[in-house]
């Protein structure tokens, strides 16, 4: 019984010290991005905010809430959805 408890709390503390999953960002220009979103989920600019002088942050939704994004737009152009 204690070879079990001492085997399932040693997976369970290496599975907590695994790194991180890092998720894959998508980015590139704005207006592929913009288009893709217009054409695919029909959303639309719903508000932006600057985040710094270099960095706007722009959410675009679908006209009556079905699906959002948050785009993070920089000044040359290239734009990464989060």
């Amino acid at each position: 019984m204690f070879k079990r408890i001492f085997t399932a709390a040693l997976l369970f503390g290496a599975a907590a010290h695994a790194p991180p999953a890092e998720a894959q960002t998508a980015c590139g220009p704005r207006a592929d991005i913009v288009k893709r979103l217009a054409e695919g989920y029909s959303e639309q600019l719903a508000g932006a905010g600057l985040q710094n002088p270099r960095q706007m942050i722009e959410v675009w939704a679908a006209p009556g809430g079905g699906t959002f994004t948050v785009l993070v737009s920089r000044a040359d152009g290239l734009s990464c959805i989060v």
